[in-house]
């Protein structure tokens, strides 16, 4: 059984090998492994997640059953849009995926931030599981951007949001 916890420095390593691991199976296909490891070692790198974990206004979780971490979530205040918390990172490895892991972890996110009204985030056009998760769970395309995560990345995302209660 998987536990939803607030993420720690000694869970990076085991976090950064399920992105690594969760990318190439996911987006090998679309970007090309070259691409996928490129921005794994931007985005995924030890000193970016170590970042995020110290990030204010943020929640960095994992599922963890002592002996694995399965999943991962990282959600932050919005530094730009008003009572807005966008979702950056949520994970779940392949082999644990449709076990109620990403449930999980959504449900402890979306109560982290009681000041939000609504949750946003971007997704891959083309993961069909992502977007069947995110629209189970009540969000709703709000608009397009041809650069995810950064200016220059070259990934183009969906925009999608969500009222929070």
């Amino acid at each position: 059984m998987f536990f939803v916890r607030t993420a720690s420095e000694r869970d990076l390593e085991k976090v950064r090998a399920l992105l690594v691991e969760t990318w190439h199976v996911t987006y090998d296909s679309l970007y090309g492994v070259d691409k996928v490891e490129e921005l794994t070692a931007k985005w995924h790198s030890l000193d970016a997640l170590r970042a995020r974990l110290q990030r204010k206004n943020a929640e960095f979780v994992v599922a963890d059953n002592g002996k694995e971490i399965a999943g991962m979530g990282f959600a932050a205040v919005s530094d730009t849009l008003p009572k807005t918390v966008i979702l950056h990172q949520f994970y779940v490895l392949p082999k644990y995926q449709r076990h109620g892991i990403g449930r999980d972890m959504f449900a402890e996110l979306e109560t982290c931030f009681p000041d939000a009204e609504r949750m946003r985030l971007e997704v891959e056009p083309e993961n069909l599981q992502a977007l069947a998760f995110y629209r189970a769970h009540g969000f709703t395309d709000v608009g397009k951007t041809a650069n995810c995560g950064e200016d220059d990345s070259g990934v183009p995302a969906l925009i999608l949001e969500k009222r929070l209660s």
